[in-house]
């Protein structure tokens, strides 16, 4: 069961009006590891409806690790002896091509996967991620869009185990199809920009090497997000629903851009998602 709503949240200087869309699965399936996936799938959406790839991040990960090994296997014909003459011509203009094809890839892929990596170790640190957010734009602070997803306070965290199962693929791809039915991805910026992730965290989380703390960060208000709010089920036992977010609903839906403590702060991920320059555009230095 799923849909919108509207909810009053506490937001800078009074009450204030917005829509979540609301997933509501078994408690036990938003653990730490669906959190992961369902941001890591929702990273990629973002870039490829905004024109940030020329191809859905599977599809770029793919090319990226047959293009490696492809330099392996020419290096490895070009060291051998018996490649002479025109073969060895047609490898070594073959291995100039490879080459341009890694460079052009190498700094997005390094990045995602240095996000998903900063993505698993705060997700290992924190008992239960609340709220993630994704920017679109040239800074957190000036974004071209923003998409804010909120988790269960009671999701189960997994022990670094991140397996995709069956279920986290079923719940990612609702989560993709809710994306697209609030028009997510139908305005494109023409030229490359940046992704941003933030976390919301105890003031305690000490991941230096992968997070920034951000204790005054606000969303732009003149930007409206698409919200996604992860909502756990289960059985009273009593064979009723019953529903394991909060003890209150109201306040589970709070503004993501308020604090209900003045120890839970937003993070901002040091791994930046710069999208690729298309050919009428150029890139940014």
């Amino acid at each position: 069961m799923r849909g919108e709503r509207s909810i009053a949240a506490l937001g800078g200087g009074g009450i204030s009006k917005m829509e979540l869309t609301t997933i509501e699965a078994a408690s036990a399936s938003l653990d730490g590891s669906f959190i992961f996936h369902v941001v890591a799938d929702i990273v990629g959406f973002v870039l490829f409806m905004h024109q940030q790839i020329p191809s859905v991040l599977q599809d770029l990960t793919f090319e990226f690790d047959e293009l490696q090994d492809e330099f392996k296997d020419l290096e490895t014909a070009l060291a051998q002896e018996e490649t002479r003459g025109p073969l060895r011509r047609k490898h070594a203009a073959r291995k100039r091509e490879v080459r341009m094809g890694i460079k052009r890839l190498e700094k997005l892929m390094n990045m995602v996967s240095s996000m998903k990596t900063a993505l698993q170790l705060v997700i290992t640190e924190i008992p239960c991620i609340e709220s993630v957010l994704l920017v679109l734009g040239p800074s957190p602070l000036r974004p071209m869009h923003i998409y804010e997803l909120h988790f269960s306070r009671r999701a189960r965290v997994s022990s670094g185990d991140y397996t995709r199962t069956r279920v986290v693929e079923t719940l990612c791809k609702k989560a993709i199809r809710e994306l697209v039915s609030r028009g997510a991805g139908s305005s494109s910026y023409p030229g490359p920009t940046k992704l941003y992730l933030l976390v919301r965290a105890p003031s305690s989380l000490s991941l230096p090497l992968h997070f920034l703390p951000k204790r005054d960060f606000k969303c732009n208000k003149k930007v409206a997000p698409i919200k996604l709010q992860f909502r756990g089920r289960g059985n009273d036992g009593l064979g009723k629903t019953a529903y394991h977010d909060d003890d209150n609903q109201a306040e589970n839906a709070i503004s993501f851009s308020d604090s209900a403590s003045d120890d839970i702060i937003w993070f901002q991920c040091r791994h930046v998602i710069k999208g690729l320059a298309s050919r009428t555009s150029t890139e940014e230095d």
